[in-house]
């Protein structure tokens, strides 16, 4: 448990230092950038942090394979949908591959 709370701290810290040498912000901000912002302006801990970033960690793969799952079956669901979502993958992806 203190390994991995040590690696998490190590990586929002990595996070923290690349947040602050990068010239376009918006290219980089998600969600840690978020919370790393919230603790500078003081409306987190850096504990608050890295709970959250190694919440993300643990749980995402189970919360993201069940949203996936039911976004395919409602897709499936709503034929209209997915017609709508593979034009617009068309129109932005063009004539390229689509890739991972």
């Amino acid at each position: 448990s203190k390994d991995l709370k040590g690696a998490m701290e190590t990586l929002i810290e990595q996070k923290r230092q690349k947040l602050s040498t990068v010239e376009k912000l918006d290219e980089h901000m998600d969600f840690a950038s978020q919370l790393i912002f919230a603790q500078n302006r003081g409306d987190l801990t850096a504990e608050n942090v890295n709970q959250c970033v190694l919440e993300m960690m643990i749980a995402a793969p189970d919360t993201l394979s069940v949203t996936l799952f039911f976004m395919l079956i409602l897709i499936a669901e709503h034929p209209t949908v997915e017609e709508e979502m593979m034009r617009e993958i068309e129109a932005v992806v063009g004539k390229h591959e689509l890739q991972s």
